[in-house]
């Protein structure tokens, strides 16, 4: 009787001494649907990617939608309901228009309370004032800021040209106070 252990194993893909020659489907022999295969995985790659690209490009695939920080121009409405505006009609001449103050900034809501600066407009007053994407500002002035709605109240409210004193949480953790003076709007 013959051990086994002590019997030398063939190796994988190679033919054991005095075995019989493979007439299966085998390394031996090109498998017919393998080109086809592999031309399918390279077509679904290439639209996969040409997917990816288009829904980049139209801004669907970044996740961020903020509204931009410009005070009191137009309501947000997430339910895609549509206000019709009132009837426009032409401007009676006035001594003094109605200015609507901007910080030049894009903000969403942070986790915490705070609104995430995402989007700065370059050159501008928080670009200016030393502000980055990734900041949180927590306080506009003495108004506190939970979500970027209330930044918008406060900007809002804001004469154009007047200081204000930001407190901000930058992206590595510590706080700063900035003096930033809000623009006109266009």
């Amino acid at each position: 009787m013959e051990q086994t252990a002590l019997r030398p194993k063939p190796m994988p893909g190679r033919d054991p001494e005095g075995a019989a020659p493979v007439t299966g489907p085998g390394p031996s022999r090109p498998r017919p649907h393998a080109a086809r295969r592999r031309g399918r995985r390279l077509l679904n790659v290439l639209l996969a990617g040409f997917a990816g690209a288009v829904l980049v490009l139209s801004g669907i695939g970044l996740g961020v939608m903020g509204p931009t920080v410009l005070g009191d121009v137009g309501r947000l409405d997430l339910r895609g309901r549509h206000t019709p505006s009132p009837p426009v009609s032409p401007p009676a001449p006035a001594p003094s228009a109605p200015t609507t103050a901007s910080l030049g900034v894009q903000v969403m809501d942070a986790r915490k309370p705070g609104a995430v600066v995402v989007g700065l407009h370059v050159p501008g007053p928080a670009q200016a004032a030393g502000l980055v994407r990734g900041d949180v500002l927590l306080a506009y002035g003495a108004t506190r800021i939970d979500t970027a709605a209330d930044l918008v109240r406060a900007v809002a409210r804001t004469r154009p040209g007047s200081e204000v004193r930001l407190t901000v949480r930058h992206r590595s953790g510590g706080y700063e106070q900035l003096t930033l003076v809000p623009a006109l709007a266009a």
